[in-house]
């Protein structure tokens, strides 16, 4: 329970009141969503309602015949429920009290437990190792005389291991007087159906859901199957209309469709991830759902990293048996799985790392921001840090001599971007009388750190810098040698544009890559040319500046954030 909960004024809640379910996301924002274990939907769904049914409370007997139909039982033995969600709900309000107990292998479906504890009732956990049959002898050893239920989820979320019909058979005879739980939610994709020998046994209870196989996890439709006198049981144990009527309608027309192809899909690049996964040396256990488990020490990370790329897969950072896990559910998509695929290999083995220079590798607080700020200031503008750092959080800002001449034209400045482009070389590349502010730049990550790095894969430097800026430094710093490829902006467009990336992954001969960059520009364009964006804070700044950038370029799209570059070290596996 949250401490907001146990500390406000008035009422004390139930005690099985737990904190609201969310998932841990990433920052970075994401269009494919592959964290919730939803099917993929139809193309089309056409169910129209007559106007009539929206002023009557929805019935789902019609619905309720269709799936006892299909089931081959009586209509009597099926409750439509809200999603498979509010038939556990049920089962646990019926079927639980104080001194009652849930015989729970675990991990498994987090809602059980938290269903379970509003109930009052108690729960007995038992460990179900990653890739293993159903633990039915830890199970039979742990059923009491209180034992009211048994969960048989299977195949199981997250671990995606299943139940025989044997285990069945023997828990439903050791415990005659407890009732099973057999969660068939994604039984659609596994190599057996329990659904009918559950059926054939006196105390179990089948729960199935539109969300999965049939795509329609928007709709909230489930249902439950038993015998008449449980079904009549969790009928009255939640709401009497569950279910709206458009989504009775659409679930009856979603029912009849046959979802082999889809099913088909995901199987097959089941197969595929978990084959991609041993080929990168990756630990995951066979899967029967559509999802595949994996165990990372580096599992947050990756998360995050897939984020950078716009792919959202679930993590369990706040679960302590699953905090080295990750969930990735299968699109069933060509198009989608091949960008999946790619994510992966590129997450947890990139072929190159791609670095911008200034902030990056380059401390450049001293040269090209302050050249920014002197040039403004022989224009008779005062231009402060805050300033360049909002025009560079705007983008479109890879360019400092277009940048300048932009902040000087929004102050009122009647100037040339050749004058302002003169006015700034000579800042920053010096004169005869001066020396050129180019000569505070140091270098951000040694020599011997980035002798490592080329060491396992090659490096490139991606940077809006002249090519002979560019070459210089790297040549000064004595770092030339250890970057196969520089592209500068002699040789592709500015970033945001994402040529200059791809061009420097054509270079390299990868298809996967990092890019370090600590501008929305690099971030934006890492994202776009399919390389996994890394967001660098450049030196300096107070604390409250420094993390409003990492705030803008984790919303540009790096779903990881580094205070200064040689954490990367750390980062990489």
């Amino acid at each position: 329970m949250g401490p907001s909960i146990l500390n406000a004024a008035g009422p004390r809640p139930n005690p099985g009141v737990r904190v609201a379910y969310r998932t841990a996301r990433s920052l970075a924002p994401c269009d494919l969503w592959l964290a919730g274990n939803e099917g993929r939907p139809p193309a089309r769904l056409d169910a129209p309602l007559p106007a009539e049914e929206l002023g009557r409370y929805p019935s789902s007997s019609a619905l309720e015949a269709l799936v006892a139909e299909r089931f081959a039982v009586d209509p009597a033995r099926t409750l439509v429920t809200a999603g498979a969600d509010d038939g556990l709900l049920r089962l646990a309000l019926a079927f639980l009290a104080p001194g009652r107990e849930l015989v729970l292998p675990t991990p498994t479906f987090e809602m059980i437990p938290r269903y379970a504890a509003l109930a009052g009732g108690d729960v007995v956990e038992v460990p179900w190792e990653d890739g293993a049959a159903y633990p039915v002898e830890s199970v039979l050893a742990a059923i009491t005389p209180r034992t009211s239920l048994i969960a048989v989820v299977s195949p199981n979320n997250p671990t995606g291991a299943v139940a025989s019909p044997e285990d069945l058979r023997r828990l439903s005879e050791a415990a005659p007087d407890a009732l099973l739980i057999v969660d068939q939610a994604y039984a659609e994709f596994a190599d057996g159906d329990l659904t009918a020998p559950a059926l054939e046994l006196p105390n179990a209870v089948v729960l199935r859901t539109m969300s999965k196989a049939y795509g329609c996890a928007g709709l909230r439709v489930g249902f439950a199957l038993g015998s008449p006198e449980v079904i009549e049981t969790l009928r009255a144990a939640g709401n009497p209309y569950p279910v709206s009527a458009s989504a009775l309608a659409a679930a009856a027309v979603r029912l009849g469709d046959d979802v082999g192809a889809t099913v088909g899909r995901v199987r097959r690049e089941r197969a595929a991830l978990l084959a991609t996964l041993e080929e990168l040396g990756v630990s995951a256990a066979p899967s029967q759902g559509n999802f595949v488990f994996l165990r990372s020490p580096r599992a947050v990370q990756v998360r995050d990293l897939m984020a950078g790329l716009g792919i959202a897969v679930r993590a369990f950072p706040g679960v302590p048996e699953l905090a080295d896990a990750l969930r990735i559910t299968l699109p069933g998509d060509a198009a989608s799985f091949t960008r999946l695929d790619r994510a992966i290999r590129a997450a947890f083995a990139p072929e190159a790392l791609l670095f911008d220079l200034d902030g990056v590798l380059a401390d450049v607080s001293g040269s090209y921001r302050a050249a920014i700020r002197e040039t403004a200031a022989s224009f008779g503008v005062a231009l402060g840090d805050d300033d360049i750092a909002d025009a560079k959080a705007a983008g479109d800002a890879n360019d400092d001599w277009r940048l300048t001449w932009r902040l000087l034209m929004g102050r009122g400045v009647d100037c040339s971007l050749e004058e302002v482009t003169s006015r700034f070389e000579a800042l920053y590349q010096g004169t005869a009388e001066a020396p050129g502010l180019r000569r505070t730049e140091r270098l951000l990550l040694d020599r011997g750190a980035l002798a490592a790095l080329a060491a396992s894969r090659p490096l490139a430097v991606v940077t809006g810098r002249p090519r002979i800026d560019a070459r210089r430094f790297l040549e000064e710093q004595g770092i030339a040698d250890l970057f196969a490829v520089v592209i500068t902006r002699d040789d592709a467009p500015l970033k945001p544009d994402p040529e200059p990336v791809r061009r420097a992954m054509a270079a390299l001969g990868v298809r996967t890559a990092w890019m370090l960059g600590d501008t929305r520009d690099d971030v934006e364009s890492a994202r776009a040319a399919g390389a996994i964006p890394i967001g660098v804070l450049p030196p300096g700044g107070a604390d409250p500046d420094r993390r409003a950038l990492k705030d803008q370029l984790c919303a540009a799209g790096a779903g990881v954030c580094l205070d200064r570059t040689p954490q990367l070290q750390e980062l990489l596996p």
